[in-house]
């Protein structure tokens, strides 16, 4: 007997989207706006004022206790244990073979606390491996302390990809596939259910303020061995994110009615960082991320404030050239920016230094979840690229990629480029089609369309 799929999820400010006339989509299990008038106003609106995205379908993990630093080392590919509080860092979360589970961006919010943020269609996928690490992993005796002084990376790393749909009508399937069980017999402990300790709002050591919210009971597990003390808690369910994206962002974001900046101020907030805040007195987690490759801000709050705050930040952004958005919008924008999207450039076939993510990779740790497969990927796997086009005619996902009359790769992603006008795509070639300047062409609809391979990103916002 076939079950019945379950309907999908709505995000705590459905409401407010079907009052503006939203069209949806199910995207990740969640029914979620795709559009509000059209992609391209929503497009401009982002690159010359601002747009408000609701991105209530991520995934929220909480990290903590005294062995969170060295276990975030173990299950992400990058070093999280020298992040500094009040900062954040993109990182991914590996298959045993090197593939790609997910990426994810994690802020550390205290000496031993730290917020995990992931896809909505990997939010399975991350809570397996997260709890499949804490069944295997062997910790060291010593828990490293955080970094006072961290060099800021020379270029910027890319953001956790929201899986959004392409602006065509293809949408995008999620990612469903759980990690296969990571080789190993040693336990740190069993998990148990997570405490109530979470809850209220706290101050780090160091006066660094500190989010805290009542754990959900999904995918929520706590130990103590060898490393030390050590709770992951799904809390997904107790929050609403929206990402407010734009120039204008953080003016209309300080005059937002309700909103106090309790932490860092919005004009000293470094770029991949976070302050704490209130909205009506309801605690407010400020990040300066986002998922445009412009300036802003990604907004966490507990969904019983969500809409007030959506509704706060449109009225004071309406003579700034605030505007709803969906998510085809978020998905050209990205692409402009160079920013991968799981499911088209990331996937478990996929291993970083494909993606360009080789850097991401902190590969002098002892020991972390894909280390050994890493080192065993073959050496003429296709590699990512940029391409640039004339015309109006854009290459789309699953297009092929010639040189000559040889097929050496495929579109991951392609559109018509609002900001440039002219069509760009992201696609993996074979590393002798590569280098920079290479003229390749684009099968679209059986028309071979000239292409250059290009450096990502396509667009760069002006400092």
């Amino acid at each position: 007997m076939t079950e019945t799929p379950a309907p999908p999820r709505t995000s705590p400010l459905n409401d407010r989207h079907e009052a503006l006339g939203a069209s949806f989509t199910d995207f990740g299990g969640w029914n979620m706006p795709v559009r509000y008038t059209s992609d391209l106003a929503e497009h401009r609106a982002v690159r010359e004022a601002a747009g408000l995205f609701d991105i209530s379908h991520m995934a929220e993990f909480r990290v903590e206790g005294e062995a969170a630093a060295a276990f975030l080392d173990y299950v992400l590919a990058g070093r999280l244990s020298t992040m500094k509080i009040g900062k954040a860092k993109y990182s991914l979360v590996l298959a045993e073979s090197g593939g790609i589970v997910d990426d994810v961006i994690v802020y550390r919010t205290g000496e031993q606390s730290f917020l995990v943020i992931s896809n909505a269609g990997n939010r399975d996928a991350v809570a397996a491996a997260f709890d499949l690490a804490q069944r295997t992993w062997v910790p060291a005796t010593e828990v490293p302390e955080p970094a006072t002084e961290v060099p800021e990376p020379a270029t910027e790393v890319p953001e956790p990809a929201t899986e959004v749909p392409e602006p065509a009508t293809e949408v995008p399937e999620p990612a469903t596939e759980v990690p296969e069980p990571v080789e190993g017999t040693k336990t740190l402990a069993t998990a148990a259910p997570a405490s109530d300790a979470s809850t209220g709002s706290a101050t780090a050591a160091g006066g660094t303020p500190t989010v805290a919210a009542p754990a959900s009971d999904a995918s929520t597990g706590s130990a103590t061995g060898a490393g030390g003390s050590l709770a992951v808690a799904d809390v997904t369910d107790d929050y609403a994110l929206i990402a407010l994206q734009g120039p204008e962002a953080r003016g209309i974001l300080s005059s937002t009615p309700g909103v106090e900046i309790t932490g860092t101020a919005l004009d000293e907030l470094g770029y991949y960082a976070w302050t704490e805040g209130t909205f009506q007195g309801a605690p407010l987690f400020v990040a300066r991320t986002g998922y445009t490759g412009e300036d802003g801000y990604e907004l966490m709050i507990p969904t019983a404030q969500a809409a007030p705050l959506w509704d706060a930040a449109l009225a004071v952004g309406a003579d700034r050239g605030l505007v709803p958005c969906g998510l085809a919008a978020r998905d050209t924008l990205r692409l402009e920016a160079g920013m991968p999207l799981y499911g088209h450039e990331l996937s478990r076939d996929i291993v970083p230094a494909q993606a360009g993510l080789g850097r991401v990779v902190a590969v002098d740790k002892e020991a972390f979840i894909g280390k050994d497969g890493l080192s065993s990927g073959p050496a003429d796997a296709p590699v990512l690229v940029g391409l640039v086009s004339e015309g109006r005619r854009a290459g789309r996902a699953g297009y092929a990629v010639l040189h000559g009359d040889d097929t050496v790769g495929e579109i991951t992603s392609g559109a018509l480029s609002p900001t440039l006008g002219h069509p760009v795509a992201m696609a993996f070639v074979a590393p002798a089609a590569s280098a920079i300047g290479t003229e390749l062409s684009i099968d679209v609809r059986g028309t071979r369309i000239p292409a250059t391979v290009t450096a990502l990103p396509f667009y760069r916002r002006n400092a």
